[in-house]
This record gives structure tokens, C-alpha cells and sequence, in this order.
């Protein structure tokens, strides 16, 4: 520009005549997003609650102007639904029945929720405007929501089987508690998907398809979502030996019954030959009759 006077006459153009009267009074009334915009900062775009506890939504703006800044907070749903809009901290009109004594607004258009439930879960959107501001400043948060785990526990059928029994299944299970994942512990140390130790899709259930003396061991599960963890108490699967002959009997005991059965249908007891038929006993035993002791009798 050739002269100072056509260059405020651009700068008067291009911004307005607010921004110029600014610009010639060396005043900086405008910021690397636009002029005179209200611009938002958001420390945390992602926080974590547990239901009953309470999550700071937090912002921060910067303005050049003096005013009251006009805070309007939503949760993002198939119909936005207003949480609340504040002059200031002032709060404009009646809260909605689920945000009653549940919502406090800071000065610098941080929300905060106190006693969440499940329903808070969701994407905030923040808007501050102030009146002698050119541009709204606005900003997202997302809050999720969760129930704290109990206690986990194992089930399995039965703590004592023998080698070589096939799927045995241990159960994690838990009473309370939302988003959860699983993890496994043989001995203290992490169990992953293996040959013979099998994890359902959700990690819930560990099979063990073929148990083997080195299984004897201590297990545990450990339960994790976003506000938390706990683990199990540790809960011992005993292996007891087989002895060899049952081991020999069980895996070769089909072909040692049909082998058996087989010598069986086969055989046929031996005749024996008959003996003559012994002659029967005559009723009264006749004695012979000596002559020599006969006195006859006159």
C-alpha cells in the first residue's frame, strides 16, 4: 500500500468496521480462528463416571468482551435433548425433571453432574456466545458412564477330575458391573488362547479340552471396564493320576471288548460221553441160608 490511510481503508473492508476501529486503536480484537470469537479450549474431551459418583464437563473460554456468556449444554440423541442453558451461572428457565438438583454451570461454562446414572452416557455439546462476539465458541465431550464391578467368582463343575478328562469349563462370573472384559490367570501368570486351553469370544469361559497333570494349578479372573477392575479369589483345580492299567484299559478298551466278544459268541462247551445206566437195587437183600443152623422141632 502506498499510503498508511489505504491500508485501514483494506483492513476496514476485509474485517468490518468493529475490527477496524480495534485495529486502529492498537487493539488486538481478533484471534488465529476469526475475529472476535469466543474461543474454547477443552482440556479433556473424553471422561469417565461411575454411576452415583459425578463428572466435571470441563471448558475454558477466552473473550475480549465484558458481557455475560450465554451456556448451552446437550446431549447428543436421535433428538438432541437440551441439559441446560445459563447466563453466567444463572440458569435460563426449568431444568428438565432428570437434571433437577443434579447440575451446577461455572463461570467459564464447565458443567458439572452430580449423582450420574446410566442415562448420562453420551456426547455433550457446548455452545458460548456472547452478544458483542462475532463467532460462537463450541465443543464436545464425551461422558461415559459405568457401574463398578463386584467381586468376580469361578464356577466349574467339579475342583477334582482325573488326567486326561476332556472340556473341563471354568465360569467367571460377576453381579454388577457394565462393559466388562475378561482375563484368565493359571499360577499368577496370563492364560491366552492355546491348544488346549480355549477362551469363549467374550473371554467369559476358559475351556481346558484335555487336562494334563501340569493343569494342577491355582486359576483366577480378573474383570475390567473403564472406572475399574477386580479379581477373583484364586480357586485350585486338582489333577489326580490315572494308573496305568486304567490308562491302558481307557484307551484300548474298545478293541479289548470286541475281542472279547468276538471268544465269546465263539465258543462252544465240549461233550462229554455218556455212562451206562446203573442197574437199580433190588428192594429186600436176600442173604444166603446156612442149613447147618436149622433145628427142627418135633
Amino acid at each position: 500500500f502506498k499510503q498508511k490511510k489505504d491500508f485501514f481503508i483494506f483492513l476496514r473492508f476485509i474485517f468490518g468496521v468493529k475490527q477496524y476501529i480495534c485495529i486502529r486503536k492498537n487493539m488486538f480484537c481478533f484471534s488465529t480462528g476469526g475475529v472476535l470469537a469466543v474461543n474454547m479450549t477443552i482440556p479433556n474431551t473424553l471422561i469417565r463416571g461411575t454411576v452415583g459418583g459425578e463428572a466435571l464437563l470441563s471448558v475454558r473460554y477466552t473473550s475480549f468482551s465484558v458481557d455475560l456468556p450465554v451456556i448451552k449444554w446437550q446431549l447428543k440423541r436421535e433428538k438432541d435433548v437440551t441439559v441446560v442453558q445459563s447466563i453466567g451461572t444463572d440458569i435460563i428457565g426449568t431444568l428438565r425433571p432428570d437434571y433437577r438438583d443434579r447440575i451446577l454451570v461455572f463461570e467459564n461454562g464447565t458443567l458439572l453432574l452430580h449423582n450420574l446414572r446410566l442415562s448420562d452416557d453420551g456426547t455433550y455439546d457446548v455452545e458460548i456466545s456472547i452478544t458483542d462476539d462475532t463467532f460462537t465458541g463450541e465443543g464436545s465431550i464425551t461422558l461415559t458412564v459405568d457401574e463398578s464391578i463386584s467381586r468376580p467368582y469361578i464356577n466349574m463343575e467339579s475342583s477334582s477330575v482325573l488326567e486326561l478328562s476332556e472340556n473341563v469349563v471354568l465360569n467367571c462370573s460377576h453381579d454388577n458391573g457394565t462393559r466388562t472384559t475378561y482375563r484368565w490367570f493359571k499360577g499368577g501368570k496370563p492364560l491366552t488362547n492355546v491348544t488346549r486351553f480355549v477362551l469363549s469370544t467374550d473371554q467369559k469361559f476358559l475351556t481346558i479340552t484335555r487336562v494334563l497333570m501340569a493343569d494342577d494349578d491355582v486359576y483366577t479372573c480378573m474383570v475390567e471396564n473403564p472406572v475399574g477392575n477386580m479379581t477373583s479369589l484364586p480357586i485350585r483345580l486338582t489333577v489326580y493320576r490315572r494308573s496305568s492299567l486304567y490308562i491302558i484299559l481307557s484307551t484300548g478298551g474298545i478293541f479289548l471288548l470286541i475281542t472279547l466278544v468276538t471268544v465269546c459268541a465263539c465258543w462252544t462247551p465240549s461233550k462229554k460221553p455218556k455212562h451206562p445206566p446203573r442197574k437199580p437195587l433190588s428192594r429186600f437183600h436176600h442173604s444166603p441160608i446156612s442149613h447147618t443152623g436149622i433145628v427142627l422141632l418135633n
